[in-house]
C-alpha cells in the first residue's frame, strides 16, 4: 500500500529517508555523496513521483520503493 507523503509527519519521514539511505546495498554509482546529499536525492525522487513510501502488510514493514517496483 502507497502511503501519501501529506500523511507522514516531516520528522517521520526525514526519519525514514534516514534510515533507507543508510542501509547496505544503497549505491549511488562512481561520485561518493555524504548524507544530506543523498537524502535531498531520496526526497526529490518522492516528491516527484519516481519513488513512493511503500507499506506491506505481509511483512509489517515500511519501505522507499522506485515507481516499476511497486506492488499492487
Amino acid at each position: 500500500m502507497i502511503i501519501p507523503l501529506n500523511e507522514i509527519a516531516p520528522e517521520t519521514l526525514q526519519n525514514l529517508v534516514e534510515a533507507f539511505v543508510l542501509q547496505e546495498g544503497t549505491d549511488y554509482g562512481e561520485m561518493e555523496y555524504d548524507l544530506e546529499q543523498k537524502v535531498n536525492h531520496v526526497m526529490m525522487q518522492l516528491k516527484s513521483g519516481q519513488a513512493f513510501v511503500q507499506y506491506s502488510e505481509l511483512h509489517e514493514s515500511v519501505n522507499i520503493v522506485c515507481k516499476d517496483q511497486i506492488e499492487n
